[in-house]
């Protein structure tokens, strides 16, 4: 559904749903048109931001919530995706009303908590939800669809939409691969898949969008605002347990993850054949996989 409250929603614009494929992959059409959002759509890539989810629950201990919200009524997830996140929240806040927003309508999964309604919207477009509505805003791996010049009035909206005393919780990844002894150089596969992807989302998107948060939260009229930058290994090389199983568990997802991102920029901003772009990402993984640059 799209909308934004029960006595608003409609029906989902077909548009929405429109996908075309490029390299074997589906893809919104709307999402591409717009300049919106640049990674695949298909039941691989549902498969591969579930895969995901469980990652960032291995980093987080499996707290899905960090600010001090012990009885939530409303709670707003940004960019929703596979749904894993607002699935889990409105399982363990039964008497919380929670809504899950994509740009694209994502199946949605059997058996889905009474409290949880996913609806369809674009987050570059101003937001219609009342005022003072929420306690918690949840927004995760939105630098990828958030327009490069959305971002100030992406957070104004959700400050307006937050009651007072409302928490905003931000998750993103800065797409620098970086290896902790140095060994990992320019000339790498890891180091150009990475230059390259920031390269090839410019101007529509702000890939140091990440990095500049904290700054554009304060600047937004936000308080309290606090920001926590974790390592994500990219392979089990440290002598860490809980490092160690982070990261064995996301080599599986490295590979996915850099071709979903990469297959349709790379080819459109830096005319790339998807051969160039596969072969890039098996490198970069080789790369990823190799305990010796510890990444």
């Amino acid at each position: 559904m799209a909308g934004h409250s029960d006595s608003q929603t409609v029906p989902v614009d077909n548009t929405y749903r429109e996908v075309v494929v490029h390299s074997n992959r589906e893809f919104q059409r709307y999402a591409l048109e717009n300049g919106i959002y640049f990674a695949p759509v298909d039941d691989d890539e549902i498969d591969r931001l579930q895969y995901m989810h469980e990652i960032f629950n291995m980093m987080f201990d499996n707290r899905l919530i960090f600010p001090p919200i012990p009885r939530p009524r409303r709670i707003l997830e940004c960019g929703s995706g596979s749904g894993a996140w607002a699935m889990e929240v409105a399982e363990q806040h039964p008497e919380c009303e929670v809504i899950g927003i994509d740009v694209y309508p994502y199946p949605v999964p059997e058996d889905i908590p009474p409290n949880l309604d996913f609806q369809v919207d674009d987050l570059n477009s101003p937001s219609t939800f009342p005022s003072n509505y929420f306690d918690l805003v949840h927004s995760r791996m939105m630098a990828g669809g958030i327009h490069a010049n959305r971002w100030m009035n992406y957070l104004n909206d959700i400050l307006r939409v937050l009651r007072p005393g409302g928490w905003c919780q931000m998750v993103e990844i800065y797409f620098n691969a970086q290896s902790d002894n140095g060994t990992l150089t320019s000339n790498h596969a890891l180091q150009v898949w990475s230059q390259s992807y920031m390269q090839s989302i410019q101007p529509a998107k702000d890939p140091r969008a990440p990095l500049r948060l904290q700054n554009w939260m304060t600047q937004a009229g936000f308080v309290e605002v606090e920001s926590r930058l974790l390592t994500l290994p990219l392979s089990g090389w440290s002598t860490d347990p809980r490092d160690n199983a982070i990261g064995t568990a996301n080599q599986a997802n490295v590979h996915r993850l850099m071709s979903s991102l990469s297959v349709f920029p790379f080819a459109h901003a830096l005319n790339m054949t998807n051969t160039d772009i596969q072969l890039l990402v098996a490198q970069a993984r080789s790369e990823a996989d190799n305990p010796a640059f510890k990444v």
